[in-house]
């Protein structure tokens, strides 16, 4: 399942997931609505740190796709919902600080003119500026029946070679 944003009341809905956007703090930013375009706005101040808070209500694992400006917040390039997002376990959160750069940092979201955003430093491209886009979908269930899964397993090997070869260069 696909979904766009729809924020309500500080809080972004979309089936079984929960979408807030926070200060630097960790206080939920205030939104605007505007009546003309069925949209939301949240409102920031500029040079402010945000982060994105993904909430997963349901019973099941999600995978979730984040772009902030266009860009893709796991490899900060081109956003495409075909892209690997987030795996967020059933009733769990995740939190997104800003583009990641490795496993342990990132270029933290803020709040900018648009001519310094990431994107028009990066890309020199403003076109997305300002939205944050979020896809959801719901893991598949295996096409194995669960008796099906065990004999498989039963019938693995766990030692199949004796060292684990080095990577090819």
């Amino acid at each position: 399942m696909t979904g766009a944003v729809a924020w309500h009341g500080g809080w972004a809905i979309l089936p079984g997931l929960i979408v807030d956007i926070r200060n630097e703090s960790g206080r939920l930013l205030p939104e605007l609505f505007d009546r003309v375009n069925n949209r939301w706005f949240v409102v920031g101040e500029e040079g402010s740190r945000y982060s994105i808070v993904l909430h997963n209500k349901t019973d099941s694992r999600l995978e979730i796709v984040v772009s902030v400006d266009g860009l893709d917040v796991i490899d900060g390039r081109k956003a495409s919902e075909s892209k690997r997002g987030y795996l967020l376990a059933p009733h769990s959160r995740q939190i997104i600080e800003g583009f990641r750069q490795s496993m342990h940092a990132v270029a933290a979201f803020r709040f900018s003119p648009v001519r310094e955003s990431y994107a028009a430093e990066k890309y020199h491209n403003t076109r997305n500026v300002g939205v944050i886009g979020v896809a959801v979908f719901e893991e598949r269930a295996s096409i194995l029946t669960p008796d099906a899964e065990a004999r498989k397993r039963l019938k693995a090997n766990p030692f199949p070679g004796r060292f684990a070869n080095p990577p090819e260069r």
